[in-house]
This record gives C-alpha cells, sequence and structure tokens, in this order.
C-alpha cells in the first residue's frame, strides 16, 4: 500500500511537470469515465453565458464549490471568506460584513465612499451588483461562484477591466429536496442555514432559502472611564432568498426575491494599533479588546432586497433571454474612527498620540437600481454560432455623511457624541450597450471567438455641505458640488481554443476593459468633487487546461500581460478623513496562475493552487498626501496646504495598494467507510504575501503575510430518505493576528483579521 502510494505521488510531480507537453498520453473526461468513482468531475461554469465545460473555456476561470465552499464559509463568515482562496483574488473591507471590496490580478479600488466604483464586478444570479453595499449579501444555498480573471466587457458589460465574480443559487427544480444546517461556535455564535424545493404542478416549481446568525458582542472597551466588557464585535443577520420556475416546452420563467436584514457593529479601529517605526501589533491589544470613548456608539444597519425575472424562449435555432433586475440598499453605519480615546487637547488621550477625535457616520437613506438584459443566442449545429444583446442600467443613490464632538453631551440621544457635520451627496447614473459574442470553428481542433460591446455611460452627482466638522481649516459650512462625467467606449476581445489532445486544450485571448467615469464627493471633510476618467485596459495571456492520469489530474495554468491606461485610483487618508480620485498615466502589470486538482487514492483528494502579480505604477507626476505619523518610504516633497506645510509621496514604481505578489491555497479531502457511515477531515491552507495598505508605501502600513489553516472533521450516515452529518471545524486554526487594513489621517488606526473560531455543525439533506 505504501509502494502504491510513493508511486501515485511521483506520477503526479511528472504530470505536473509535463501535462502541457504535446503527445502526453491522457483519456478524455467524458460522461462513461465520469461514472468512475476516483475521477475527477467535470466542473460546468457559464462564464460565457451559456453552460459549457470549464476546461475548454478561453478564459482564466476557477470555480468554488462543494465541500470547499462548506468549509471556507463556516464559522458565520461573510464574504470575505474567499480572500486568497482563489488565484489572483483578495477581498477586504473597512466596514466589516458590508462593503467588500474585491481586486483580482491587483487591480481594485480602496475607496470607502458609498458610491465607490470598483473594477471587480460582481454578478449574482446575473444582475450586476453595482453599489458596494450590494456586494456584501451573504453566501447561502449557492451551488457555484466563479471568478473570471481579466477584462470581461463584451458579455458582462460595465465595470469589468479587472475580473469578474459570479454567483449562482441553487435553483428549483420538480424534485423534492432540501437541506437544514446549525452550528454552534466561539463567543456563543449561532449560524442557521437551510432550503427546500419542490414542484407545486407539473410546470412550476420553487425553492426557498434561508439563514439566519448571530453573534453577540464579545470585545471589551478598556478606555479610562468608558470600561465595558462585550461591546463590540457582534451582529445578527437575516437573510432569504424565495424563487418560482415555470418550465414549459418552450418557454421558462425563473422569479428570484431576496431580502437582507443586518444589526451589528462596525470593523473594531484600533488607535495606534501599528507600532511606530515597525509594522507589529501594539502589545496593548488582542482581538477581543478595544480602547475607544465611542464604542457604545457604534453601530451598523444595513437592509438590502432585490426582485429580478429571467425569461427564455427556445425557438429550436435560436433561444431569446430576457432578465430584469432591481435591488435597493439602505445602510446606517457610524464608528469611532480615531479608535482610541480622548485628543491631544483632551485632559487624556490613548493609547498612544490622538492628534484628534474622529466620530464620523455614513447613510444610504434612499438607493434604487434597474436593469435590463435581452439577448438572442444561436443554436446551430454548424460551425458558428453568435449571442447579440442590449443591456441597460439605471441607478439613483443619494448618500448622507455625519460627523460627531464625542465630547459634547447629545440631550437628543442621551449621551455624548453631538452631531457637529453635515453633508449629502445625489448622484443618477444611467449606462446602455449593445454587444456580441460570435464563435467560429476553423477546424476538428481550433475554435475562435470575437467579442464586441459599445457601451455609454453618464452620471450626474450633486454634493452639499451644510456643516462643516473642521472649521479651523478655513472652509465655509456651506458648500456645493457638481459633476456630470460622460462616456463611450468600445470594448472587444479576441480568443481562440486549440484541442491539443483529446485532454489538453491551449488557449490565447487579446481582451479590452473599460471602465466609466466616477465621481467623489466626500466634501464634509474636504472642499472638492473630483472626478477621475474612464480607464482602459489592454490584456494578453495565453493557457493550457489539460486532464491527465486517466482523469484523476487537472492542472490549468495561465500567464498573462496588462497594460491599464488612466487607472482610476483613491487617495484615502492624508491630512483628513478625505477621499479624492486621480488618474495613473500608465500601471502594468504580469505574472501566472495555477490551478490544480488531485485524486491521490480512492479516500483522499487534494488541490494545490498559485498565483503571482506584480503591478507598478508608470507616472512620474503622480502624488498624494501622506499619514499622520507613519515612517513614508517614497521620495517625498513638501507643499503649503490649510494648515502648514504637507509632504507628498512620488507613487511611480509603486505596487497597487492591497495586491499581493503571492497568493496560494491548498486542501486535502480524507475520506473513509465506518460502520453504516462515512467519516471525513478536511483540512485548508491559504496564504497571502505581504500588502500595502496604500498608494505610497510605508513601514507601519505594510500589511505582514497572511497565512490561514482550517479543518473540519466529521461523520456522514444515510437513514431512510434523508443525509446527516455532524462536523467539528476550526477557523484561523493557529489564531494568527495581523494587521488588515489601515486608517492614516490621524495616527497608525488599524483593523485585525478574525480570530480563531471553534464550532460544531449538524446537517440533514432530505430528498
Amino acid at each position: 500500500m505504501k509502494a502504491m502510494k510513493r508511486s501515485t505521488l511521483a506520477t503526479l510531480i511528472n504530470a505536473t511537470l509535463f501535462s502541457a507537453v504535446a503527445g502526453t498520453s491522457f483519456t478524455t473526461l467524458a460522461e462513461e469515465a465520469q461514472a468512475k468513482s476516483n475521477q475527477l468531475e467535470v466542473i460546468q461554469i457559464t462564464a460565457r453565458k451559456r453552460v459549457e465545460n470549464a476546461q475548454e473555456v478561453p478564459v482564466s476561470v476557477s470555480a468554488l464549490q462543494g465541500d470547499n465552499l462548506d468549509a471556507y464559509s463556516s464559522a458565520g463568515m461573510d464574504i470575505r471568506f474567499m480572500n486568497a482562496k482563489i488565484p489572483s483574488l483578495s477581498v477586504e473591507s473597512s466596514f466589516g460584513r458590508t462593503f467588500p471590496r474585491f481586486y483580482v490580478r491587483g487591480l481594485g479600488n480602496t475607496d470607502f465612499d458609498l458610491n465607490a466604483s470598483q473594477p471587480v464586478s460582481l454578478v449574482v444570479d446575473e444582475v450586476v451588483q453595482e453599489n458596494p453595499i450590494l456586494k456584501g449579501f451573504p453566501v447561502f444555498d449557492i451551488e457555484r461562484i466563479e471568478v473570471l480573471r481579466g477584462p470581461q466587457g463584451t458579455l458582462f458589460g460595465r465595470n469589468t477591466p479587472a475580473g469578474l465574480v459570479k454567483f449562482d443559487s441553487v435553483k428549483p427544480s420538480q424534485e423534492f429536496d432540501g437541506y437544514a444546517a446549525v452550528s454552534y461556535g466561539s463567543n456563543s455564535s449561532i449560524d442557521f442555514e437551510g432550503a427546500a424545493g419542490t414542484g407545486l404542478t407539473d410546470k412550476i416549481s420553487t425553492r426557498v432559502s434561508l439563514l439566519v446568525q448571530d453573534k453577540p458582542d464579545y470585545i471589551d472597551v478598556k478606555a479610562p472611564g468608558f470600561e465595558k466588557e462585550d461591546s463590540l464585535g457582534g451582529y445578527n443577520e437575516k437573510a432569504a432568498r424565495v424563487q418560482f420556475l415555470y418550465e414549459g416546452d418552450d418557454f421558462t420563467g425563473l422569479l428570484n426575491y431576496h431580502v437582507r436584514d443586518l444589526e451589528g457593529r462596525p470593523i473594531p479601529f484600533r488607535a495606534n494599533l501599528i507600532e511606530k517605526g515597525s509594522n507589529n501589533i501594539n502589545p496593548l491589544y488582542d482581538n477581543d479588546v478595544v480602547y475607544q470613548d465611542a464604542a457604545s456608539r457604534a453601530t451598523q444597519q444595513v437592509d438590502t432586497q432585490g426582485l429580478s425575472l429571467k425569461l427564455e424562449w427556445d425557438l429550436k435555432e435560436h433561444t431569446i433571454t430576457s432578465i430584469t433586475g432591481w435591488e435597493s440598499a439602505e445602510i446606517y453605519s457610524r464608528a469611532d474612527v480615531d479608535g482610541g480615546y480622548g485628543n491631544n487637547f483632551a485632559p487624556t488621550m490613548g493609547p498612544g498620540f490622538i492628534p484628534f477625535s474622529s466620530e464620523t457616520a455614513d447613510a444610504i437613506p434612499e438607493h434604487d437600481q434597474y436593469t435590463q438584459e435581452l439577448r438572442l443566442s444561436s443554436n446551430f449545429s454548424g460551425d458558428f454560432n453568435y449571442q447579440v444583446g442590449l443591456f441597460l442600467f439605471e441607478e439613483d443613490l443619494t448618500i448622507e455623511s455625519f460627523s460627531f464632538d464625542t465630547g459634547v453631551y447629545d440631550e437628543a440621544a442621551g449621551s455624548y457624541g453631538l452631531q457637529n457635520g453635515y453633508a449629502v451627496q445625489e448622484q443618477e447614473t444611467s449606462a446602455w450597450a449593445v454587444f456580441g459574442s460570435f464563435d467560429y470553428s476553423v477546424s476538428e481542433q481550433l475554435d475562435v471567438t470575437l467579442g464586441l460591446r459599445y457601451s455609454d455611460d453618464e452620471k450626474d452627482f450633486y454634493a452639499k455641505r451644510t456643516d462643516n466638522p473642521t472649521p479651523w481649516n478655513g472652509s465655509p459650512d456651506f458648500l456645493e458640488g457638481r459633476a456630470n462625467p460622460s462616456d463611450s467606449h468600445v470594448s472587444w476581445d479576441l480568443s481562440a481554443t486549440y484541442k491539443l489532445t483529446d485532454d489538453v486544450n491551449l488557449f490565447g485571448r487579446l481582451a479590452n476593459g473599460f471602465r466609466a467615469p466616477s465621481v467623489q464627493g466626500r466634501i464634509l471633510f474636504g472642499d472638492v468633487v473630483t472626478v477621475a476618467e474612464s480607464e482602459t485596459t489592454n490584456s494578453i495571456e495565453f493557457g493550457v487546461k489539460s486532464d491527465v492520469l486517466d482523469g484523476q489530474g487537472r492542472v490549468n495554468a495561465t500567464v498573462f500581460y496588462f497594460q491599464m491606461d488612466d487607472q482610476q485610483l483613491t487617495a484615502v487618508g492624508g491630512g483628513s478623513n478625505f477621499n479624492r480620485l486621480i488618474n495613473a498615466d500608465k500601471t502594468t502589470g504580469y505574472g501566472f496562475e495555477l490551478d490544480t486538482e488531485w485524486v491521490l487514492t480512492d479516500e483522499l483528494n487534494a488541490t494545490f493552487n498559485l498565483s503571482y502579480n506584480k503591478t507598478e505604477l508608470d507616472d512620474d507626476t503622480l502624488a498624494v498626501a501622506v499619514c499622520a505619523q507613519c515612517t513614508v518610504t517614497d521620495p517625498t516633497y513638501m507643499v503649503d496646504g490649510p494648515n502648514g506645510p504637507e509632504a507628498r509621496a512620488i507613487l511611480d514604481g509603486n505596487s497597487l495598494p492591497h495586491a499581493p505578489e503571492w497568493i496560494s491555497n491548498a486542501t486535502l479531502r480524507y475520506t473513509t467507510e465506518l460502520e453504516n457511515g462515512e467519516f471525513f477531515v478536511y483540512t485548508d491552507l491559504s496564504y497571502r504575501s505581504e500588502i500595502d495598505f496604500f498608494l505610497y508605501e510605508s513601514v507601519e502600513f505594510t500589511g505582514e503575510a497572511l497565512f490561514e489553516a482550517g479543518v473540519r472533521a466529521g461523520y456522514a450516515w444515510n437513514s431512510g430518505d434523508n443525509d446527516y452529518e455532524v462536523s467539528a471545524f476550526v477557523r484561523n486554526l493557529f489564531d494568527e493576528q495581523v494587521v488588515i487594513g489601515g486608517v492614516d489621517f490621524n495616527n497608525n488606526t488599524g483593523m485585525l483579521n478574525e480570530e480563531r473560531f471553534v464550532g460544531a455543525e449538524f446537517k440533514v439533506k432530505f430528498f
């Protein structure tokens, strides 16, 4: 047995090295081969808006589903669980369980304002989620997550120059099935999710999905005079999805309604969390301790809902698809941004030096997004097929921003923290596009695809400040600003797939992406509405997708290079809590991605993934304001500011923020029959290298490499018509504690990653 395992591992190493070489003997992953229990399953994806084998699609794409998805999302995790779990993908947030920011191949956006535009799009059940609050919808009853790397502008449209994250929910069916899972873990956390679906008539079926998560506050406040146990860190999350599916002879209709209700706390900010002159964590801190004077008022309330209707007509040689969507979001988030107590003008302050107090809130009282896609797809049996379509997008958004004086008593609220600053932003966005994708089989081995899209985008923005929280900077209480940017663009892609053998496909792709102009008008602390011009990306990539070892292994690899012109960047912080949009003349990036899966034995399965991303700003005129108390390592020069000389850091040659060069992850699943069931152990490891939090480079705001491990072990069995499973799990097994984000305008404030979580789960699947 040991000799056989050594031989298998040796064969795996050889296959990894030589899987892409022509002439290697492989067998196809046909349906009859899948009947063997020790072969990898064919992964079906919809990266090109039709169901295809992932191995045959000329796109660098990774799918997350099944055991991997269940393990990563346990412990009541929000969407940030995806960070470093897929090559070239990282996710972070300065809001906590809302407002996730996605980065693909190093391209993303650190903007924390509520109208922030991102170059990585999120599409859930075929409807784009444009506002950052919509992107935080919980992950439950999901069939598959796909991450498409590189520009995706032809079929998926607006704001996808870096890539796309795509979620597909489990759909209704005529068969009765469902599941229920409940877990209990650290800090008295409770997590329940379940779903049930069945046929209502011979043509109508339904599925109802539900999520409830609850975690009491567990973080203690130890600021003198504000001591309180269990003050932060908790949340109560509820979400639901209801779907109805009609299936006729040549027509289908799918109605999807989803809703979310979150009552919780924002991510805790910790004053001077980072020791000056290093990026070490202040020993005063642990995950369950803060030193804030406004923690009692910290809150985060999120309500979102949406409705989509997908109609599809099968006309034999053509299919007509209509997808209508409506999304709405509301949020109120208030936090102690300086992360400490007192300030330089108060009798006491700490921990460390606090130049001034900062307690702020942001809100979306009104938001509506409407989308419409109409698509015609051919179903020809010959060498040529196509898709053409029309896309419409409308969004109305209102944002309110508040500042509070933590030392003044608010009689209406019955606590300290009187409002002393207010500003409002109103934004209307209108966009439309026409697109087409054309496929042609040149030969039995070679397929080519050409995609084109014309996009037109326009914004109408207005901002007004009626109360200035920082009057000492000489700016007035009342201030107005307007902007009306618009632009149009033709994006395109050209790709080819060459079938080298039955089990090896080579592909190449040239693509152009586009992001429309963005507006930033956070004039609560600044005096200028800034506009970033459109950015465009040209990308080239080559790859190989191969099935090896008679269907027991899979090796996919991609190399890429891109150049982004006029990249939209956000200069955050500096001398005030203010966002400013800028454009970089040129940004370049290159790297590779490796996805592998292995059936090591009948009882042991493994995956190993790796990516390298090198990004670099190429603009010798670009400079930004820097942190208040950190050690900047970029070249700097001085300018005159409202409160005296201010430093500016030159960004030329810097890598992009939150862009790790290395991301790696691996999983190992062991299963064996035991009594009348199955015992299993699932382990996963993820690693991302160090990152810069901001556009400039500094000692303190360089995030250390993050390594996290998870283990899940349990027993599964069948009884009657149901499958049962009981398991125990640990996330962040080694309790790795790392600073994952910073606030630079005041002091060396930062945020920590989630601590170790231990829990147990019971799950039942019924049929």
